[in-house]
This record gives structure tokens, C-alpha cells and sequence, in this order.
């Protein structure tokens, strides 16, 4: 079975702006902490959420090619086993949306 290595650049100014990088593929994912960063999801990528230490995170990869779209979840468990939260619940939506829904 293969494995996909991961890679990750951290801006050492901002600690919640990791983005992942597959080594063999054109993967890439910025990472951000919902609770310190703004943010807007693009219409063209693919955004996934969860939560971890108290800290919701949006992941929103960089210019995805078909072929990659696959990989996006494995490199998200690849960075909760980084960040020391190998449970992270993977979410398809942001949960702060559906918060805000009137009843």
C-alpha cells in the first residue's frame, strides 16, 4: 500500500497559518484557525472543518487538481496526528452555520 508523505510551511509570525504540502503530489492545503483568522471559502476548492484542543480549524486546499481531491482527507488526519489530536472529527461544513439557523 502507498503512503503520501506530507510536508508542512509554518509562518513563524502566525502560528495558524500552516499549509500541508503532499511530497509526491500537487496537494497543498492552507490551514486556519477559525477562532483567530478570518475566513472566506472559495467557490473552487474544498473546504473541510474540525475541531480539535477547544480550536476549530478550516482547511481550504490551493488550486486543486481532480486527481488530488482524493488525498484531501488523509493529509487533514496527517496534520491532527501532527497537531497531537489524532480524533479530530472531520467535518463537511462549517458547524458555526448551522448555529446560526433560525428556528
Amino acid at each position: 500500500m502507498d503512503y503520501n508523505v506530507y510536508l508542512l510551511a509554518t509562518d513563524p509570525n502566525n502560528p495558524c497559518r500552516d499549509v500541508i504540502h503532499s511530497r509526491d503530489t500537487g496537494l497543498k492545503i492552507r490551514v486556519y484557525c477559525l477562532s483567530e483568522d478570518s475566513f472566506t471559502p472559495s467557490e473552487n476548492e474544498i473546504q473541510l472543518y474540525g475541531y480539535a484542543n477547544d480550536k476549530l480549524y478550516a482547511f481550504e486546499t490551493i488550486n486543486i487538481m481532480a486527481d488530488d481531491a482524493l488525498d484531501v482527507v488523509g493529509a487533514i488526519q496527517w496534520y491532527a496526528d501532527y497537531i497531537e489530536f489524532p480524533d479530530m472529527e472531520i467535518l463537511p461544513e462549517d458547524p458555526r452555520r448551522s448555529s446560526d439557523i433560525a428556528m
